[in-house]
């Protein structure tokens, strides 16, 4: 089953809620904050809530579903969509030109706004992005514009965001939003208190700053009523863009991906915080109308739909700029 558009053609959110459980047991580890530990507030009548995953921690998770580490590209169904790569040069015992990869904008903590790519000798991008985007160094920024050159830069910046806080490009005023945004909450949840002693077998009274000794320690985790994944999928903004109902498709169905493929294998958050989605547990929100197709149909539709827009935008055979780290 593909991506059922016309039911997100006027629809300006997809929201969609994933109930969620530990895998084992009933505790878990949330996320924790330096100088705060575990976010922890008031709900909106009264119950106690829990941040048991960030906005920032799942965008992250959001795009290691789509990444093959060891083969260095995306996940199969994905390959094919454009992204800058960090390499290094060097030589192989016969002398021959080997490269190494150091980073790529799809798992950089800037994206295509990391300083490895942007900062560098090797000015590709930048001098890509300022002389495609020189039109809006002055005036409103032209997000067509903008949108248009990050599709064959860095598709995946269109769903994630980006900012180019540079001020040599446009004054540092070229962004867009994430298009795809998500959080986890616990509702009504009780703190799980316990804790354990780092042994030192060899030297019991040793001293504890150095790393020796036995060290106490305590640890907080929870159990909650309910625990719940919450997307957001901005079909406005993509849909502003302007960039024709193939790209628009390809984008949500990417999206979609994300979710699908973090629900079914990114929910083990921490050691202590290894979740599942609950039987029959995913409840489309807006539009009520929507069928969500499942991962394998998404596997299945998105290396045509990709060779699709690689035709109609007329991307390379293998659309990946590369960056030479020195």
């Amino acid at each position: 089953m593909s991506v059922q558009m016309n039911a997100l053609s006027k629809a300006p959110r997809l929201l969609l809620e994933a109930h969620l459980q530990p895998i084992q047991g009933s505790r878990f580890q949330p996320t924790g904050f330096p100088n705060l530990g575990a976010a922890t507030y008031d709900g909106p009548n009264g119950e106690r809530m829990l941040l048991v995953e960030s906005a920032q921690s799942m965008a992250n998770r959001l795009e290691a579903v789509c990444w093959d580490t060891p083969g260095d590209d995306w996940v199969e169904p994905l390959r094919g969509l454009p992204l800058v790569k960090v390499v290094r040069i060097s030589k192989d015992e016969n002398g021959a030109d080997k490269e190494q990869a150091v980073t790529n904008s799809v798992l950089e903590a800037h994206r295509v706004n990391s300083p490895y790519i942007l900062e560098g000798n090797d000015k590709i991008v930048f001098n890509l992005l300022k002389s495609q985007l020189a039109a809006t160094e002055e005036g409103a920024v032209d997000i067509k514009k903008l949108a248009s050159v990050l599709l064959g830069l860095d598709t995946n910046s269109l769903i994630h965001g980006v900012f180019l806080a540079k001020s040599d490009l446009a004054g540092g005023r070229l962004r867009l939003p994430r298009a795809l945004s998500a959080f986890v909450e616990a509702e009504d949840v009780r703190e799980v208190q316990s804790g354990g002693v780092k042994n030192d077998h060899v030297k019991p009274s040793g001293d504890t700053s150095k790393g020796f000794g036995n060290v106490p320690f305590a640890r907080s985790e929870f159990t909650s009523r309910r625990i719940v994944a919450y997307f957001n999928l901005d079909l406005s903004q993509i849909r502003a863009f302007g960039l024709g109902d193939t790209v628009t498709e390809l984008l949500v169905s990417l999206a979609l991906f994300k979710i699908q493929a973090v629900l079914r294998s990114g929910l083990r958050f921490r050691t202590a915080c290894d979740l599942e989605v609950i039987p029959s547990g995913i409840d489309i929100k807006r539009p009520p109308d929507f069928k969500l197709p499942t991962l394998d149909d998404l596997e299945g539709s998105l290396p045509d739909l990709i060779a699709k827009v690689a035709k109609e935008q007329k991307w390379p055979q293998k659309p990946v700029t590369r960056v030479l780290h020195s």
